[in-house]
């Protein structure tokens, strides 16, 4: 367990946050691919990344899951 300024941060938080933070990204890179739609590549591009951490990010909320139970 890391522990900062007295808080105790589990297994599960950091799942939890990396969860978050992939999430986030899905959505930004939907955004970017979307606002790139006159380029071609480079929409193709951020849909792909959008693909790849959705699969993370999909990953992470089994993980999620797995502590709940």
């Amino acid at each position: 367990m890391n522990e900062t300024h007295g808080i105790q941060i589990t297994p599960r938080d950091r799942v939890l946050r990396a969860w978050e933070n992939a999430a986030e990204a899905v959505r930004d890179y939907q955004n970017y691919a979307r606002e790139m739609e006159d380029d071609g590549e480079l929409a193709r591009l951020f849909a792909r990344y959008a693909e790849e951490e959705a699969f993370r990010a999909s990953e992470l909320l089994q993980l999620l899951h797995e502590f709940e139970a």
